[in-house]
């Protein structure tokens, strides 16, 4: 078959029937015949332009992806080269490259060597790769272990407050300057995504301590002293207590609550102030924290319908904060929103309702792809955002969906603008239901803060 020819007259042709095996018949094509989405193909009979899957284990070739097309001759020569009786092709998903000519005996013998020696480089760059991936899940395995120990102390804390009030207070403190030292003795910060299965009872403590975590890092963004950011991590981590006192079926109701629902809702931001008023060691500071976190700076808010200038400092802060994780957890889960598409929403929506400096600066440091959001590769894969760091926000570590992979061994990428980028961001419903099982971003999604030194 001459080159340069198109792909239907290859289809056209018998010799097709000769080097490959049917997979899956799905329509006609403009010669009559059923045209083939997917064909088992001959490494020898591969060219340029095919779409292809590499079978087997994700070790067994020198490859990123095994999910690629061939651009160039070395990359066809290596597949060649493979331990492999077949390719997956997908002709519908690959593009017309002219083959080039045929090298003499000399020319193909040192481009031959070429391609053993990229071989080669290729292999040792996916092992560097792969040892990455080891290092990220043992900073997962630290920082889910290290979360789970905050979230623990959280739920004592909780538990103390009406029996034990003085002791909740200076366990809250020790937890907060805890964290306050690692905010503010760190060059850089990574903030790690937490998926945890979320129980119903529990979601007041992952909500405190995913609104105190940010908030205190929204805080030093803003350059704020370091007693402001205990205050304000005290106060984020109490601004729901009042919540205790509300009923359960209203706090887990999904459907739109009633007027006298909502009225009774809105009450738990005195409860709140009532609860922290029981010990004489809550920091005056952080009291306008809890009763002031649904004001809105429009005077739409409650339970005062403050304004601008008359909402504390600190408040402003933790409202930010409180809105961007109520979006991403709503009681119906069907309507969360990622992190990207929650700050997106709330630049677009909330403007004119909280404080225009403390959202944009929270924006810029949560970065364009915070952990959480869902995104598709430069090279088609899809993935989910699992840390960021402070100092490189545009190349994040990625865990990515591979179907032949279990999601444990899943391999996780650090970024690189000039070779594996993001192209796009993802909406949690438009993902396939295989995608979303394996990714599973709708899982509670909470934050950890880690230092780099």
């Amino acid at each position: 078959m001459e080159q340069g020819q198109n792909f239907l007259a290859f289809f056209c042709s018998v010799s097709l029937v000769l080097s490959v095996n049917k997979l899956k018949l799905t329509r006609l094509n403009e010669c009559g015949v059923l045209w083939l989405s997917v064909l088992k193909v001959k490494p020898a009979d591969l060219k340029l332009g095919y779409a292809v899957k590499l079978p087997g284990a994700w070790m067994k070739h020198p490859f990123l992806s095994g999910n690629m097309i061939i651009e160039n001759m070395q990359q066809l020569q290596i597949i060649r080269s493979l331990d492999i009786e077949y390719v997956l092709f997908y002709p519908d998903k690959s593009k017309k490259i002219d083959m080039p000519p045929e090298l003499n005996d000399e020319d193909a013998a040192s481009f031959n060597m070429a391609a053993s020696e990229a071989q080669i480089k290729m292999q040792q760059d996916k092992m560097q790769r792969i040892e990455q991936a080891k290092a990220h899940r043992r900073d997962i395995q630290r920082t889910e272990k290290a979360f789970a120990q905050s979230l623990l102390q959280v739920r004592s804390i909780m538990s103390k407050l009406s029996s034990r009030p003085l002791n909740a207070i200076d366990d809250a403190s020790s937890l907060i300057g805890a964290m306050t030292d690692v905010l503010l003795n760190a060059d850089s910060l990574v903030l790690h995504l937490i998926s945890a299965a979320n129980k119903e009872q529990e979601g007041l403590y992952y909500h405190s301590l995913n609104v105190a975590t940010l908030s205190m890092m929204l805080a030093k963004n803003l350059n704020l002293s370091a007693e402001q950011i205990k205050t304000v991590g005290i106060g984020a981590l109490f601004h729901d207590i009042g919540k205790i006192k509300i009923p359960s079926q209203i706090l887990r109701k999904t459907t739109p609550l009633t007027t006298p629902e909502q009225n009774l809702l809105k009450l738990h931001t005195k409860y709140g102030v009532d609860l922290v008023g029981l010990t004489d060691n809550f920091p005056l500071e952080a009291w306008p924290i809890v009763e002031q976190h649904h004001e809105y700076i429009d005077g739409s808010g409650y339970p005062k319908g403050l304004k601008e200038n008359s909402i504390d400092a600190l408040a402003k802060i933790v409202a930010v904060v409180n809105e961007f994780d109520n979006l991403c957890h709503p009681l119906d889960i069907s309507k969360s929103r990622s992190p990207h598409h929650a700050l997106s929403y709330m630049y677009r929506t909330m403007k004119g309702k909280l404080a225009d400096r403390e959202m944009k600066v929270m924006i810029k440091m949560m970065g364009v792809y915070p952990p959480g959001t869902i995104v598709q590769l430069s090279d088609q894969r899809i993935g989910i955002v699992m840390s960021v760091n402070s100092e490189n926000l545009l190349c994040p570590n990625v865990l990515v969906y591979d179907a032949d992979v279990p999601r444990l061994e899943a391999p996780i990428l650090t970024l690189e603008p000039d070779k594996l980028s993001i192209s796009k961001v993802i909406k949690i419903q438009a993902l396939p239901q295989q995608v979303a099982e394996y990714l599973n971003p709708r899982a509670q999604v909470s934050y950890h803060i880690q230092g780099n030194s």
